[in-house]
């Protein structure tokens, strides 16, 4: 498992100790930088460009207006934190716009997250944020989320590692088949 300190913040990370990470990042004094359709479309292009360079899973993710929160599984390629300032990166260069000083506040928030019940829970945190928050009705009215695929199988711009993509790999073989073999 690695351990990453930083003395002057007495940050703690623990990575490459193969759990999940959700992971929060703000945007520049918590201003609404992503709040546009548009910009939302920018940053999952990005993400999905970032995920698939750096290898790693992306088992959620949510975009607010200020801030985004993500699900996601350790880099095949690198550490996580080299693959989210890349994706810090990029975004910014297409976001920013003349004049702002930066578009993402320096650090991140990283919760290791070592159970599927706490993989479930943050799953749920992260679609009732929108909600929450009162930008729509319900989850599924907020297309840039991963909800809408776990709630329905659809496919987004961003890959969402779950049944859905696994049994569309062929990974899986539908619930109701192994139910119907086994009353056969």
């Amino acid at each position: 498992m690695g351990v990453k300190f930083s003395l002057m913040s007495r940050l703690v990370r623990y990575q490459k100790c193969g759990c999940f990470h959700f992971v929060t990042f703000s945007c520049y004094r918590r201003q609404a930088l992503l709040a546009t359709g548009p910009a939302y479309g920018v940053f999952e292009r990005v993400l999905e460009q970032t995920r698939a360079r750096y290898g790693f899973v992306v088992a959620g993710y949510v975009l607010m207006p200020e801030h985004v929160h993500l699900l996601v599984g350790e880099p095949r390629h690198s550490e996580l934190s080299v693959a989210l300032q890349v994706l810090k990166q990029q975004t910014s260069r297409k976001l920013k716009s003349s004049g702002e000083v930066q578009f993402w506040q320096r650090r991140y928030y990283d919760f290791n997250v070592w159970s599927q019940e706490k993989r479930v829970e943050k799953l749920r945190y992260m679609h009732r944020n929108p909600v929450k928050r009162g930008l729509v009705e319900r989850p599924e009215h907020w297309p840039w989320s991963s909800f809408r695929h776990y709630a329905t199988g659809e496919f987004g711009v961003v890959e969402i590692e779950s049944q859905w993509t696994a049994f569309r790999r062929g990974d899986l073989v539908p619930e109701h088949l192994c139910l119907a073999e086994e009353r056969g």
